[in-house]
């Protein structure tokens, strides 16, 4: 470590102080009022802001804890202890959160990626029988060493903008998601190209009228952008043509109701198959550590990030082999189905899977992106007629109680189509991001042990590049 690092107390870098909870805290929670700022909200995703609650309490209770603005710095003290975030909202903190501010000598930003760095030994220094505990004093007298200024913000810059890379690449993810769920529900949950068709037909208009109708329905194009659309991009305009006419143009009555005509009502059951897992002997080293992928509840993809492209824990070809679990392609739908059910996935690498999941792939002709949605669309249901005396669990049978409209193959291979791209992109964004991470991962204890140095320069340049190191 070079001699311009120096070591300080952490309390002598910033002022610290904790957060306050009203009480009783039951009577003070409210669908209105300050947004309540709880661990849960800091482990929902991986950003380091918090930028929503999923809590409020009373405008009463503000005074009897502790308000916090956007740029602030906290620190999760309880719980998960150690968890640093900004906060992009004004919110209250409870006493499982300590507040930062005041900071002397020590740049803000910095202070996050040099809290993170200093977590496990921070966490190692609590107490507690059930939680582990961060007293305010444990972190106001553990040593750091920081270099100046310029070199912490340099630091700072380069991991934020990894950092930055990596969120932007899930916002754009759960974009692409929502736009997917949105056609799905056009589609096939409200029928929005049909019952276009209908009205237009109600109104005394022709069968071209109509399928004009489905058009705008399906694009989201208004009538005067359709001819634009066939002169500008003609190949798009006669794909948008043949999609809208593969819709009908009427409803029928069925078990759920009204739903297009000449489509059926099926069980999700008799639409899929099901792959179990298992787990290769925990006790047999040479079945562990390897390099596939072996999914476990705790893998389950948040932030629409619908896809698996790496798991906690990996196995061994011979694991592989020696055990129940078999290698699900790229594209199989994985549910957890025993404990925690109901969490989806979307396999973005081959995975095998533990016993707790099912691997769910179509029976009848559709597409796996499609075969995701039409689960997750089935999923609440599936989770409410869960089996077990001890824990919830989702069996085969428990498939035959989701009924559903099932569209005739060519729509849903149409669809197919339409979404694939969307699905591929979050998929490859998140093989992205995977290395980004681990190249943040990678040069974090580097440069925050001073083994790596970045110039002290580069926080005035527009951008710091991971090759400058």
């Amino acid at each position: 470590m070079s001699a311009e690092w120096r070591e300080h107390k952490f309390g002598e870098l910033c002022d610290i102080s904790r957060g306050a909870s009203p009480r009783p805290i039951k009577d003070y929670i409210s669908d209105e009022g300050m947004p309540w700022v709880k661990i849960a909200d800091a482990t929902a995703s991986g950003s380091k802001f918090i930028t929503k609650t999923k809590e409020k309490i009373k405008l009463e209770g503000v005074s009897k804890s502790v308000t916090v603005r956007p740029g602030d710095l906290i620190l999760s003290n309880s719980a998960t202890p150690g968890l640093p975030r900004f906060m992009k909202i004004e919110a209250c903190i409870h006493d499982g959160w300590m507040l930062l501010k005041n900071f002397r000598g020590l740049d803000k930003e910095f202070a996050y990626w040099l809290l993170l760095h200093e977590r496990m030994n921070l966490v190692a220094q609590g107490n507690g029988s059930v939680f582990t505990n961060l007293k305010t004093d444990i972190l106001r007298n553990h040593r750091v060493s920081i270099p100046e200024l310029k070199q912490q913000k340099a630091i700072a810059k380069l991991l934020n903008s990894l950092s930055d890379k990596i969120q932007n690449t899930v916002e754009i993810n759960q974009t692409l998601e929502q736009m997917a769920q949105a056609i799905f529900k056009s589609w096939f949950v409200d029928f929005e190209p049909v019952k276009a068709k209908i009205a237009a037909l109600e109104a005394g208009g022709s069968e071209e009228d109509a399928l004009l109708a489905a058009m705008q329905a399906i694009s989201g194009k208004d009538e005067a952008q359709l001819p634009r659309l066939q002169a500008e991009q003609p190949e798009q305009y006669a794909e948008l043509r043949a999609t809208a006419e593969l819709f009908p143009s009427a409803m029928q009555e069925s078990a759920l109701g009204e739903i297009p005509e000449g489509w059926e009502v099926v069980t999700l059951s008799a639409a899929v198959d099901l792959i179990g897992g298992g787990t290769p002997k925990k006790s047999e080293p040479s079945f562990w550590n390897g390099d596939i992928c072996w999914f476990s509840v705790k893998d389950a993809p948040s932030d629409g990030n619908v896809f698996v492209v790496d798991t906690e824990e990996k196995i061994t070809q011979e694991g592989l082999n020696h055990s129940s679990t078999k290698l699900l392609p790229i594209g199989t739908t994985i549910i957890t189905a025993r404990g925690t059910v109901g969490k989806l996935a979307l396999t973005g690498v081959s995975t095998a899977m533990n016993q707790s999941c099912y691997g769910v792939v179509a029976s009848d002709g559709t597409g796996p992106y499609l075969n995701y949605l039409r689960l997750s669309e089935g999923v609440d249901t599936l989770k409410k007629n869960t089996h077990g005396a001890v824990f919830d669990t989702i069996t085969r049978s428990t498939f035959e109680t989701v009924i559903q409209p099932r569209a005739c193959l060519a729509i849903r291979q149409r669809f197919e189509k339409t979404v694939t791209p969307m699905f591929e992109a979050i998929r490859n964004n998140l093989i992205q991001s995977r290395t980004l991470s681990e190249a943040r991962d990678s040069l974090l204890p580097k440069l925050l042990s001073g083994e790596l140095s970045v110039s002290a320069e580069d926080y005035l340049t527009e951008e710091v590049d991971t090759a400058d190191v």
